[in-house]
């Protein structure tokens, strides 16, 4: 169908209007103002009528932006767009589906999903273990993200926290996510862990 987006717009919602008649929706019919002559004429239609509208003069829609509604779903969308970006930067960085489990709720499926998606390789072995600086230095980052969390008095991070601890430190995102378990579970809040740590941590 050809034609100006007034006439594919009367279009969709008449299709939609349809819809809902089929489906018995009549709350929704009511809401756009079609009353019980409307649904009979409604039954009436068929797809070659929808192609002539096309050739209508007239518009029988008035359309208007309901705000209470409109921002909030803005920010949702926003909020899930941000969300499914950190995700894919997370599984880019080898985030582990424990870790994506945990912070998301991403399943086996979908985690496999996105690493096709994302052209990755599977992941083969368990992370290296680190050396005495990279231990003290992931400790450390760890340790004053904790700290900015006190007042909520949890050890539980982000993944934006995750995701900085990986940029700050270069330590294998595998490797943080062991470790910064390991620590919590420990409630290992008060003093540097040392690289022997990290035996316990890969099953050494």
């Amino acid at each position: 169908m050809s034609g100006s987006k007034e006439a594919e717009l009367i279009t969709a919602v008449l299709l939609y209007a349809m819809r809902c008649l089929v489906e018995g929706d009549q709350s929704a019919l009511r809401d756009m103002n079609f009353g019980p002559q409307e649904m009979e004429a409604l039954q009436t239609l068929n797809i070659a009528d929808l192609y002539r509208v096309d050739a209508l003069g007239a518009h029988c829609l008035e359309m208007t932006l309901n705000r209470q509604v409109f921002w909030p779903m803005m920010a949702h969308l926003r909020r899930q767009r941000e969300s499914e970006e950190l995700q894919q930067q997370l599984i880019r960085a080898d985030a582990p589906l424990e870790m994506m489990n945990a912070l998301f709720g991403l399943g086996g499926r979908e985690y496999t999903r996105w690493r096709k998606l994302l052209t990755l390789a599977p992941s083969v072995g368990r992370p290296a273990e680190l050396d005495e600086f990279s231990n003290h230095q992931l400790w450390y980052a760890w340790q004053a993200r904790i700290e900015k969390r006190e007042e909520d008095d949890s050890l539980v991070l982000s993944g934006e926290d995750y995701l900085a601890l990986y940029q700050e430190t270069g330590v294998a995102m595998r490797a943080i996510w062991n470790l910064t378990q390991r620590w919590c579970e420990q409630g290992n809040v008060d003093a540097p862990v040392g690289a022997h740590d990290t035996d316990s941590v890969y099953g050494a």
